[in-house]
């Protein structure tokens, strides 16, 4: 996957499929980054006030961190990452080696119907892009 030359169009199907498959079910914010912590591109729900820029460099380090970990322990790498809070949970999952997306939902949502959602994006973002992964 090359995301490093994506076209407007691209982005606006992107969009569209975070809004689609996200957004519409309650996600208050997706966020697609690459490995560095920069944005490609962000949704909310239009009720938030996440300081994105920040955020995305704090996930990517802290994916970074838990890749380190992964090795550490024998695995090839921990795909998912999921983070409880009490009002906020944060679901990272790859798209590919160089992307990451992140999803900040609320208690209302479970968990298993927010992986069901981040799997049929992630399926659509990837054959939008060319992986077929």
């Amino acid at each position: 996957m090359n995301y490093g030359v994506v076209s407007q169009e691209q982005l606006e199907k992107i969009d569209e499929i975070l809004s689609e498959q996200l957004i519409k079910i309650g996600v208050d914010c997706v966020i697609i980054i690459d490995m560095a912590g920069n944005i490609i591109t962000a949704k909310d729900s239009g009720a938030t006030k996440y300081d994105v820029y920040s955020f995305a460099a704090l996930a990517a380090g802290n994916f970074a961190t838990v890749d380190a970990m992964a090795k550490l322990v024998g695995e090839q790498e921990f795909s998912l990452l999921f983070h409880k809070g009490t009002d906020c949970n944060i679901h990272f999952s790859k798209i590919d080696e160089e992307l990451l997306l992140i999803t900040m939902f609320g208690k209302h949502i479970s968990l298993g119907f927010l992986r069901l959602n981040v799997v049929k994006a992630l399926e659509q973002i990837r054959k939008l892009w060319g992986s077929g992964k």
